[in-house]
């Protein structure tokens, strides 16, 4: 219900309203959390005689060992763990942005249509021209989306 003609909304649908708003933040926050503790609880993956070897300290990437002989691969104890399935993430955080929303790829206005501001962040197109980049960076924030690139 509206309040007196031309006053707003009640008390009643303002506290609603903000009752919503912070139930979101909660949520997100919850979900951020989640992110975290997942994280934190994930070891480095070294590659193989990267501590050892200044070439491969420089690369720092994973690369599954493959020798016969070689300890890692066998999982002997004093040797970094090396990566399995189990210590992948949850299904319901997999993929997004460390602000616990879903990132999309926009390459023009028009993309933004279907998209929630409280549920996604832009991303917009490395293929895009600077002219059109600022344009849809105008749209999408006048519409309440965070860009994140």
């Amino acid at each position: 219900m509206s309040g007196e003609a031309g006053r707003g909304p009640s008390l009643e649908e303002a506290l609603e309203a903000r009752r919503r708003v912070l139930e979101k933040l909660r949520e997100l926050r919850r979900l951020q959390k989640r992110l975290a503790e997942k994280k934190r609880g994930k070891p480095e993956f070294l590659r193989y005689l990267s501590w050892k070897f200044w070439k491969f300290e420089r690369r720092e990437y994973w690369r599954k060992p493959k020798g016969i002989d070689n300890k890692m691969r066998l999982q002997l104890k004093g040797y970094p763990p090396i990566v399995k399935s189990g210590y992948g993430s949850d299904s319901s955080l997999r993929g997004l942005h460390p602000s616990g929303l879903e990132p999309v790829v926009v390459s023009s206005v028009k993309d933004l249509e279907g998209l929630d501001p409280e549920r996604h962040i832009v991303y917009i197109a490395s293929t895009v021209s600077i002219r059109k980049a600022m344009e849809i960076r105008r749209v999408a924030e006048e519409r309440g989306f965070r860009v994140a690139n």
